[in-house]
């Protein structure tokens, strides 16, 4: 550092700095800046949404005590509490076996399991990925999870932790195969919810130490980097126009769009959507250069990438999340941000302002060709409300088949809206209980990260993920993110990596208070 600062470049250049900071703060757009983020923090401090936020539900306190979550993690330990009986009873052939201690350390490394996992399912191409696998891994970190607690007396899988409304629709979920109307259809889909529900449980539980919360996170920014360079990749050896994903008649000149592994450019923006932010949080919280190195490649090549999907619903996603992230880490910054994005209009291409401000043309073919699929879900729910047709695109289009609900000119794949698929599969109570269950994260993140026992390293974590959360909330509206498992299994790992920095941010309060005292 010292040889920087002594460099002849740093002293010629940090006059220059200090100059600008200072006409900076003295300027006319400073205090503008300044004056609106005052505004913006008193709104926030007086707003009912915070207090919202802020506010610990009835149902929430309740939950941890109650007999329904006492009975389901009694049942869900089982295997690991006869593991424990059978270590107690044995404990000295244990400690004495060096092939016993040597499995313990691994089964303890089950969070680093998880990363080199959701690392492979990120990065596989489309043609070489059998969802199956991702069943495979789960099921065998799982079981690594129940052996990960055998020494530690008390240690158990944690529903507690992943709260009322997650667990209401994960029942909703097991409940809607045997009820669905298309059961042989639905069977499959069972199996890509059950592995989001592994992996759910699997992160919450056995995420104990801030360094292995990062891990999921270097993991997740290193898959972003990879797909990242194979959408460039892409697009340097040229990507043939699919008339289905552009309306050529308004897009005359747009190249092709780049989808990377995922087959669907919209599929990867998705996936892009949920990844970035958490690549700068990493880049943020991490203490040693590679970890800030890795987050901030991963998430610029990211941003580039996801222009060149052309995914407006993904891109409306971003800003939303930008603004989350803001939100929550340094409000102040939330004016300057937009007054940045408003002076990068007029240098954006022509390709990518055409398609921002034909983002609600009605006469653009991918924007209208979506609401005959609107109203067919619309009349199903009207006949069909609360039970929905069952787990799966499949049962739901078989459904609107069946009914003769679909009249468009395209033919019936899904919804084209997230709230309106799940509704559809899995009923009233499974939509309900679904974005109750995103939103009680959201918060539950809100409030962990406004105590000053959080630490750094947890709170950015926690913002990344929910920053990422909000912003797929919102690309929901116009596209269904689960149309394949992966990126559903990706949705429920960044919704892990929240729920688990919430329970680490939890027991760093306790800690505190235990100090204090």
């Amino acid at each position: 550092m010292e040889t920087v600062q002594s460099s002849v470049l740093c002293q010629w250049l940090a006059p220059l700095w200090n100059a600008l900071c200072r006409w900076y703060d003295a300027s006319v757009l400073a205090r503008l800046i300044r004056g609106i983020g005052a505004g913006i923090r008193a709104w926030c401090d007086g707003s009912a949404l915070f207090h919202f936020a802020a506010r610990e539900g009835t149902l929430t306190r309740a939950w941890p005590d109650s007999l329904l979550c006492r009975v389901l993690t009694f049942l869900l330990n089982i295997p690991t509490r006869l593991v424990q009986l059978i270590y107690e009873k044995c404990r000295t052939a244990f400690e004495g076996s060096f092939f016993a201690q040597l499995a313990f350390g691994i089964v303890e490394s089950t969070p680093l399991a998880v990363a080199w996992l959701m690392l492979v399912v990120m990065v596989i191409p489309f043609k070489y990925w059998n969802n199956a696998y991702s069943l495979a891994g789960f099921i065998l970190c799982f079981i690594l999870a129940i052996f990960a607690g055998t020494r530690q007396k008390g240690w158990k899988l944690d529903l507690a932790a992943i709260g009322p409304w997650l667990v209401a629709f994960a029942g909703m979920v097991m409940v809607s195969w045997p009820l669905s109307a298309y059961s042989s259809q639905s069977a499959r889909f069972l199996l890509y919810h059950v592995t989001c529900m592994l992996c759910v449980v699997v992160i919450v539980s056995t995420v104990e130490r801030r360094d292995q919360l990062v891990r999921l996170m270097g993991a997740a920014s290193l898959a972003l980097g990879v797909m990242s360079i194979s959408g460039f990749y892409q697009r340097a050896n040229g990507i043939r126009i699919n008339p289905s994903y552009v309306d050529m008649t308004l897009y005359k000149d747009m190249p092709g769009r780049v989808y990377a592994f995922y087959e669907n450019p919209n599929t990867f923006a998705e996936v892009l959507l949920l990844l970035i932010p958490v690549a700068v949080a990493l880049m943020l919280c991490s203490k040693g250069w590679f970890g800030r190195f890795l987050g901030f490649f991963s998430a610029a090549l990211g941003c580039a990438a996801m222009i060149m999907t052309y995914s407006r619903a993904s891109w409306l996603g971003l800003g939303v999340a930008v603004l989350v992230f803001l939100l929550l880490w340094k409000r102040k910054l939330i004016p300057a941000m937009i007054a940045v994005a408003v002076a990068a209009l007029p240098f954006l291409p022509d390709v990518v302002f055409n398609r921002l401000i034909n983002m609600f043309n009605l006469s653009d073919s991918s924007t209208s060709s979506r609401f005959p699929l609107y109203y067919a879900a619309g009349e199903f729910l009207m006949q069909r409300p609360l039970l929905g047709a069952g787990l799966g695109s499949d049962a739901v289009r078989s459904a609107i088949s069946d009914l003769n609900l679909f009249h468009g000119n395209d033919h019936f794949v899904h919804c084209h809206n997230t709230y309106l698929q799940i509704w559809c599969e899995t009923g009233l109570v499974g939509i309900v209980s679904f974005v109750g269950g995103v939103l009680w994260t959201i918060k539950q993140g809100i409030r962990a990260v406004a105590r000053s026992a959080c630490h750094h390293q947890t709170r950015l974590a926690i913002i990344g993920g929910a920053a990422a959360l909000a912003g797929s909330l919102v690309c929901g509206l116009a596209d269904y993110l689960w149309n394949y498992p992966r990126v559903m299994l990706i949705f429920w790992f960044v919704c892990a990596i929240v729920v688990a920095g919430i329970r680490l941010a939890a027991r760093e309060g306790k800690e505190s208070i235990l100090c204090a005292e």
